[in-house]
């Protein structure tokens, strides 16, 4: 019969870190608003709006 150790192989990853804050996240959509104002190229402003979206929809798991 075998035993878990610590010195086993871990089957999974670890937890991976935050690369960006709350905070970050909410400068990032006011950059992006600004962006998204003085532009006129419609495809560009889709690309910010599904941007905008996406972090705006973002939810840390700490905060």
């Amino acid at each position: 019969m075998t035993t878990m150790t610590d010195d086993a192989p871990k089957t999974e990853p670890g937890r991976a870190r935050a690369l960006f804050s709350t905070a970050d996240f909410r400068l990032l959509r006011t950059a992006l608003t600004h962006y998204a104002r003085a532009t006129e190229d419609r495809e560009e402003l889709a690309r910010i709006n599904a941007l905008h979206h996406r972090l705006g929809t973002y939810v840390p798991a700490d905060g």
